[in-house]
């Protein structure tokens, strides 16, 4: 800590001198008058804290800004629809496809939501519309108020429906190869193949 230099004082030294008392005692001299004070030098206030310097002003970081976008990632592909064997004889692989058809409506299926594919001899709702006229029949498959028979050489021109039956009741087995992947391209949801085991796996190469 500096020091602090003392305000001056004004000793008795610097007042003159005295004159010895007589032993008549005169007046006193008088003393002289002390002239003004000189002003005090000011003293150094106490050094306070440093402050430190002010930090650096930061500037607010730039959000982020995407990049361009990569390829498009392809949205996940639907579900393959569950397939469905009944096994059924060439005969009776119709009468299948009958019975499937109304249990899928009993539980609440609508019949626009069923497709029927037969590989062999038509179905007679088939052959009745079409005695009417192929845009008859058609107009109907379009509207989709019904269950829409059509025979595997035809069934290209159907739509996708929730579910697809295919009664396997006869024709050559290169007409089986060709509607059953046709027909498991037309199925939303359900796909359901009435016929002979054995035969349908050696058809696709595979068990279904």
């Amino acid at each position: 800590m500096p020091l602090i230099p003392e305000e001056p004082q004004i000793h008795e030294s610097a007042q003159g001198p005295r004159a010895t008392p007589a032993s008549g005692r005169t007046a006193p001299t008088p003393r002289p008058v002390p002239g003004p004070r000189p002003a005090a030098p000011s003293r150094p206030g106490r050094p306070g804290p440093v402050r430190p310097a002010p930090p650096v002003q930061r500037t607010p970081r730039e959000v982020a800004k995407p990049g361009p976008s990569g390829p498009a990632v392809p949205a996940a592909t639907a579900a393959a629809p569950q397939i469905q064997l009944i096994p059924a004889s060439v005969e009776s692989a119709l009468d299948a496809a009958e019975e499937a058809v109304d249990l899928l409506l009993d539980s609440g299926r609508a019949p626009g939501d069923v497709l029927v594919i037969t590989t062999g001899p038509q179905h007679p709702w088939a052959e009745h519309e079409l005695s009417f006229g192929e845009t008859s029949y058609w107009a109907q498959h379009d509207a989709g108020d019904d269950v829409f028979y059509a025979d595997a050489a035809i069934a290209s021109r159907a739509a996708t429906r929730a579910v697809v039956v295919v009664a396997v009741n006869g024709g050559p087995d290169t007409v089986a190869a060709t509607a059953l992947p046709l027909a498991l391209s037309r199925a939303g949801a359900l796909l359901i193949v009435c016929g002979d085991p054995q035969r349908i796996n050696s058809v696709l190469g595979a068990g279904v």
